[in-house]
């Protein structure tokens, strides 16, 4: 038997579970065996260099075991580490850490526990929890009424394989297929077949490429996917559905084809590109006028905005944040927020709340949001100032590794690290995903399908049979640990029906309305029955446990049980 019992997992020893707010009291209890014969015990709780120590105090001794209790709180948000000092007759020290499950082991330099510690005012929305999202590719989902000819590149037919590099090995994305807010409009009772609560569409403001993450002008709504009107439209259409609208935020950068920068002189304006006479030219970070400008990984064709270009700040957050929340969108997510101020996303949380207090603010994170650093700085996503959930690509990561690998232990970790970390109303209102517009998609992944070294054979490639009962097997699988896990099960458009493709664009094929598989979109549609039937139980602490092997998750009075070999059972 372990001679000192402590586990940051078990109520027994830590009251309360995870992440706390400001001046929230800690209540701490470690068990010694009597034999260690210990003089006290003692708390160390470390933000970077400050230090503060609380001291145990006896309790009883019972059972072989001292048991010591601490109380404590603190004052001001951050992230904390904590560790333990167990003091023998003597003078010796018995320093104690914790191991990969949250218990406590003695040794030198060993791992601490983490605490998070957000502001007592912070809160998040409730309309957004328990639900089901759905991720909409505007292009390429669904079209209806007048289809517009895009002004730059090609309109292809419905199906028609996706475009990649062209002859000179560039890739433009300008092909387009169509798809529009009508074509959504038209789908929204097969999404309610599917629990759908909430549509995340990608960048809907004008943009001459398929994707519009390189933004041309956020004044107007791109005419192709139906203009202001088309999604205002969508917007009120949704609502009576029981759905609502999440808009793309893209403000780290926009497209050298914009009124902004206008380097491809689309634009009747004079934009930074011609010179420090544009009103837009402090938007951007010259090095070498004209040519050599920062710009998002290196991609010329879309300049970075200068993380201190205050007009462009103002007009995001007064022309388009507040705009659009105020119409109906109800929750903005924020791409490669990482790349963000503190201050902009500090602000870009208030536009949003004062125009509507209950929408919801999603960040694209791909790490653990509490210990992310970024331009070298601490963020403080979860502290009350700025997020209210982020995309959670850890879990999709640990739910794909899991049906790949069958180590229910290292699954269960990860998702009780986080869990840990992040504070539970965040949790809720995290987009818990298998998949997105950047990923592999979930089917590809779990096949086991060797990916092909070239580009073309990539986007020749199908699953074969095999390889396809096997990814579907697994999916299935995956899917009920999506919808049951924390979070908000975010389904990218097309997995429920099987669409196969590996990177971006094959990823972004339209959606196959005429060759569908019904067996996984049946599935797709039990999990978010599910779902919408016992929508409070999907809400707050949830219960995960494995021998190893076997996962088990319990909401409420639903069971799921996932094995290793892909095989599960659902217990209602």
């Amino acid at each position: 038997m372990t001679d000192i019992l402590f586990d940051s997992r078990n109520t027994l020893y830590k009251i309360p579970f995870g992440a706390v707010s400001t001046r929230q009291k800690v209540y701490l209890r470690i068990l010694v065996a009597e034999h260690i014969g210990a003089t006290g015990v003692s708390v160390f709780v470390r933000r970077h260099e400050h230090t503060m120590r609380f001291d145990f105090s006896l309790q009883s001794r019972k059972d072989a075991f001292d048991e010591y209790a601490c109380e404590f709180f603190i004052e001001r948000e951050g992230t904390y580490y904590y560790r333990f000092e167990v003091y023998l007759p003597g003078g010796g020290i018995l320093f104690c850490g914790r191991d990969a499950e949250g218990k406590l082991i003695t040794g030198d330099w060993l791992p601490e526990w983490q605490l998070s510690v957000y502001k007592s005012s912070f809160a998040t929305p409730d309309y957004f929890k328990g639900g089901v999202v759905y991720h909409i590719f505007c292009d390429r989902f669904a079209k209806a009424g007048k289809v517009i000819k895009p002004r730059v590149g090609v309109l292809k037919e419905w199906g028609e394989e996706v475009g990649d590099v062209g002859p000179d090995g560039v890739y433009r994305a300008d092909d387009f297929f169509g798809g529009n807010f009508a074509g959504i409009i038209g789908k929204l009772d097969y999404l309610k077949s599917l629990g759908v609560t909430a549509l995340y569409l990608s960048p809907v403001f004008k943009s001459n490429s398929n994707h519009r993450y390189d933004t041309a002008d956020y004044s107007e709504v791109e005419e192709m996917l139906g203009g202001d009107r088309g999604l205002e439209k969508l917007i009120a259409e949704a609502d009576k559905a029981g759905m609502a609208v999440i808009l793309d935020g893209v403000f780290n950068h926009t497209g050298s084809d914009s009124i902004y920068f206008n380097r491809e002189k689309n634009f009747p304006v004079i934009g930074a590109y011609q010179g420090p006479a544009s009103p837009y030219y402090d938007w951007y970070t010259f090095e070498q006028f004209p040519d050599v400008y920062n710009c998002w990984w290196g991609i010329g064709c879309v300049p970075t905005i200068a993380r201190d270009a205050v007009g462009y700040q103002k007009m995001i957050e007064e022309k388009v944040l507040k705009k659009w929340t105020k119409k109906g969108v109800r929750g903005w997510r924020l791409d490669v927020v990482d790349e963000l101020s503190d201050i902009f996303i500090d602000n870009i949380r208030t536009a949003i709340k004062t125009a509507d207090e209950d929408a919801v603010v999603i960040g694209e994170v791909w790490e653990d949001a509490s210990t992310k650093v970024s331009y070298g700085e601490e963020r403080r996503y979860f502290q009350g100032d700025q997020l209210d959930g982020v995309m959670n690509y850890v879990y999709k990561d640990a739910i794909l590794k899991y049906m790949l690998s069958g180590d229910g232990n290292a699954f269960v970790n990860t998702i009780n690290d986080l869990a840990e970390n992040y504070p539970e109303f965040a949790l809720d209102c995290c987009m818990t995903l298998l998949g997105s517009h950047d990923t592999v998609r979930a089917i590809n992944v779990l096949s086991g399908a060797i990916q092909p070294g070239s580009k073309e054979e990539r986007k020749k490639y199908r699953l074969t049979k095999d390889e396809y009962n096997l990814g579907k097997k697994r999916l299935l699988a995956a899917a009920s640990l999506q919808f049951f896990l924390p979070g908000v099960p975010s389904v990218y458009y097309g997995d429920e029906v099987g669409m196969q493709g590996f990177e971006d664009p094959f990823n972004r094929r339209t959606f196959p309305w005429d060759n569908m598989d019904t067996e996984i979109l049946a599935h797709y549609r039990r999990l978010g029955a599910l779902r919408n039937k016992y929508r409070k139980q999907f809400i707050g602490h949830c219960n995960i446990s494995t021998d190893g092997a076997t996962v088990t998750i319990t909401r409420g009075k639903l069971v799921l049980r996932v094995h290793p070999d892909a095989s599960f059972e659902i217990i209602e």
